[in-house]
Formats: C-alpha cells, sequence, structure tokens
C-alpha cells in the first residue's frame, strides 16, 4: 500500500510561479517511477509529466514542456512539480500518482498508474 498527499496549489495570476508537493509512503518509493497528472472541469484528466525512479529521465505532455520541470528526491520520499509561467489554461486539480510496477518506463497513461493522491487544487486567472 502507498499513501500520496499533495500540497502546494493555490490561486495565482498568469505568469507566476508554483511548486507542487507529493508526499509518498513506503520503504521502496525510490523504485517507483511517478507522474503529475492534472484535470480540468467537464474534461478528461491529462498527462503533465512523469519522472522514473532515479530521476534522471523524465517525460512531459507538449503543453507544459519548457515551463513545468518534475524532480524527485528519495531521501524525502517526495516527488515535486514545478511550474513557471503559469497560464489560465493550466488551471486544474493536480494529481500526483505512482506507476504500476518497480523500475516500471515513463508513460502518459493513466491506466499505468495504481496508486493517487486526492489532488491539489491550482487555479490561474489571466
Amino acid at each position: 500500500q502507498a499513501q500520496l498527499v499533495e500540497s502546494g496549489g493555490g490561486s495565482m495570476r498568469a505568469g507566476d510561479s508554483l511548486r507542487l508537493s507529493c508526499a509518498a509512503s513506503g520503504r521502496t518509493f525510490n523504485t517507483y517511477a511517478m507522474g503529475w497528472f492534472r484535470q480540468a472541469p467537464g474534461k478528461e484528466r491529462e498527462f503533465v509529466a512523469a519522472i522514473n525512479w532515479t530521476g534522471r529521465q523524465t517525460f512531459y505532455a507538449d503543453s507544459v514542456k519548457g515551463r513545468f520541470t518534475i524532480s524527485r528526491d528519495n531521501a524525502k520520499n517526495t516527488v515535486y512539480l514545478q511550474m513557471n509561467s503559469l497560464k489560465p489554461e493550466d488551471s486544474a486539480v493536480y494529481y500526483c500518482a505512482r506507476k504500476r510496477g518497480p523500475f516500471g518506463s515513463l508513460t502518459p497513461s493513466a491506466n499505468e498508474y495504481d496508486y493517487w493522491g486526492q489532488g491539489t487544487q491550482v487555479t490561474v486567472s489571466s
């Protein structure tokens, strides 16, 4: 069992920066890839970014590439999402998730993630 708790959401203005954190329980955090997803009202949940268990490989959705950075601190069992140059279309509930199975490859498919946090709201006004 793993528990994921997101934090850091808030109300921002376009162009601002924000860092989300996701604290994970469990002694095997450093063997799993992690991902961030988001869901806006009336829209499907969409992939944002993923990072492998070492932190050396990352993968981003085109919509956030160059603006968002995913990272992890395995000593703290925490994964981060640094969001810069925020846009109103970034407004959503942001979820972190653990990839199914240790040492897995990166994937944008939500079906490949088996543990999810409760989400944190990010609202960006113009």
